[in-house]
C-alpha cells in the first residue's frame, strides 16, 4: 500500500474581520498621543473608508437589513441630527438680535458661494453627471453642526456659530431644494416639494425635538405631564401611521415627540446619559460615512483623487469667504474664526439623507461621503492651529 501523499499544510481561512483590525489600530493610534488626540476622530473615518473601500460586501447588509436602505440611513442621519442638537440651547436661537453682521456672511456663503462654487467645480471637470449632482447637492445643504465644535476649539465667538448654524438650518428646506433644481435639474428632476419634507425630516424634526427635550429639562412638573400626555398620543399616531398610506413622514414626527419626552425623563433620572448620546452621533457619522463609501466603492476608484480635488478646493474657498468676508464687514477676529468654519463646513449627513431618498446613495452620496470627512479633516487642522493663537480682540 502507497505511502499517503501530503499535499502540503491547508491554508487556514481567514476571517475578513481580521483585515479590519490594522485600520480600527490606525485609528486608535492617535489618541495616545497628547498632540494628535484631537484628530483621532477623523482616523476613525479614514479606517471606516479603507475597510469599506477594501470590503464593501461586509458593509452591504446585517442580517436582514440593508444598511444602504433609505429609511435606515434617514434614521441614523436623524439621530446625529438630535445626538449635536442637545447640546444646543432655546436662547441660541435668539442670537440673531445680538450678532447681525455675521448672518449675511454665514448666509451668503451657504446659499450662494457654496452652490455656485460647487456649480463652477464640476463643470470644469469630467466627473459622471450624478457625481457632480452629488457635488451640487452637498454645496446647497446647511451648515454642518461639526462647525460649531471647531469654533468651540479655535476660541472662536460661540454664540455666532450656533445662530448662523440654527439660522441656516431654518432657511434650507426652501433654499436647499430649489437650489438643487436650479443647479443640478438637468441630471435628475429634482421635485421641490417633496425634497422640502425630505429636509424638514432630516433637520427640523430632530433639531426640534432636541430642543423640546432642552425645554422639559427645566419645565415646572405640569408641563412634563402634559409632555407625557403628548407622548402617549404620539405612540397611538405611531400605531396609527406604520398601518397607513403615509406612514414614514407621520412616523418619525410621532417617533421624535417619544424620543424627546423619553431622553428627557432619562436624563432627568441618569444625567451622565447625557454626556453618551454625542458619541452616538460620532458613531453615527461613521456608520452613514462608510456605509455610502462601500455603496460606491467601483465609481469612488474611478473618481477618488478628482473627487478629493474638488472637493478640497470647495472647502478652502468656503473658509476663505468665511473669513475674509467676515474681516470686509468688520468683524473681530473671533467672529471670521466662527465664519469661517459655518461657511467652509457643510452638513454632509444632510447631504448623504437626501441622496438616499433620491435612490443617488452609491453615486450622488459620494460627495458628502469625501467632502464631509475632508473638511472635518482641515476643520480640525485650522482649529488646533488657532487653538493656540488667541483672537486677540474677542468681544467680551
Amino acid at each position: 500500500m502507497p505511502p499517503p501523499v501530503h499535499a502540503g499544510p491547508v491554508p487556514a481561512r481567514r476571517d475578513p474581520s481580521s483585515h479590519l483590525r490594522p485600520a480600527a489600530g490606525a485609528a486608535v493610534g492617535p489618541g495616545a498621543l497628547r498632540r494628535l488626540a484631537g484628530y483621532q476622530y477623523p482616523a476613525w473615518i479614514a479606517a471606516g473608508v479603507a475597510a469599506a473601500l477594501a470590503y464593501p460586501g461586509a458593509f452591504e447588509r446585517w442580517g436582514g437589513v440593508r444598511l444602504a436602505d433609505g429609511v435606515v440611513l434617514t434614521t441614523v442621519v436623524q439621530v446625529v441630527m438630535f445626538g449635536l442638537a442637545t447640546r444646543a440651547q432655546l436662547s441660541d436661537f435668539t442670537g440673531v438680535v445680538r450678532h447681525p453682521k455675521g448672518l449675511p456672511v454665514g448666509l451668503l456663503g451657504h446659499y450662494l458661494v457654496m452652490p455656485f462654487g460647487a456649480f463652477a467645480l464640476v463643470s470644469v471637470t469630467d466627473l459622471p453627471a450624478e457625481i457632480e449632482l452629488g457635488v451640487v447637492l452637498y454645496g446647497c445643504v446647511s451648515s454642518g453642526l461639526a462647525s460649531t465644535a471647531m469654533s468651540l476649539l479655535a476660541r472662536a465667538d460661540l454664540g455666532l456659530a450656533v445662530t448662523i448654524t440654527a439660522l441656516s438650518t431654518l432657511v434650507a428646506p426652501l433654499a436647499t431644494p430649489l437650489l438643487v433644481r436650479l443647479l443640478g435639474g438637468r441630471v435628475v428632476d429634482v421635485d421641490v416639494v417633496a425634497m422640502a419634507f425630505d429636509v424638514l425630516q432630516l433637520t427640523l424634526v430632530p433639531v426640534t425635538a432636541a430642543l423640546l427635550v432642552q425645554y422639559l429639562g427645566t419645565a415646572p412638573r405640569r408641563v412634563r405631564l402634559v409632555g407625557h400626555g403628548a407622548a402617549v398620543l404620539a405612540a397611538a399616531g405611531l400605531v396609527l401611521a406604520l398601518t397607513g398610506d403615509h406612514h414614514v413622514a407621520l412616523a418619525r414626527l410621532a417617533a421624535a415627540v417619544l424620543v424627546a419626552d423619553g431622553y428627557a425623563a432619562l436624563v432627568r433620572c441618569r444625567p451622565p446619559v447625557a454626556r453618551v448620546l454625542p458619541y452616538v452621533s460620532m458613531a453615527g457619522i461613521l456608520y452613514y460615512t462608510t456605509v455610502t463609501t462601500a455603496a460606491g466603492r467601483d465609481a469612488l476608484l474611478d473618481v477618488g483623487v478628482t473627487l478629493v480635488i474638488v472637493g478640497l478646493v470647495h472647502n478652502l474657498t468656503g473658509y476663505a469667504f468665511g473669513y475674509w468676508g467676515a474681516r470686509a464687514l468688520g468683524l473681530d477676529r473671533a467672529a471670521a474664526r466662527t465664519t469661517t468654519f459655518e461657511v467652509g463646513m457643510q452638513n454632509g449627513g444632510m447631504a448623504t439623507g437626501l441622496a438616499a431618498s433620491l435612490g443617488l446613495l452609491g453615486t450622488a452620496g459620494l460627495a458628502a461621503a469625501v467632502f464631509s470627512p475632508l473638511g472635518n479633516l482641515t476643520g480640525s487642522m485650522l482649529a488646533n492651529y488657532w487653538s493656540r493663537r488667541p483672537a486677540g480682540d474677542v468681544r467680551a
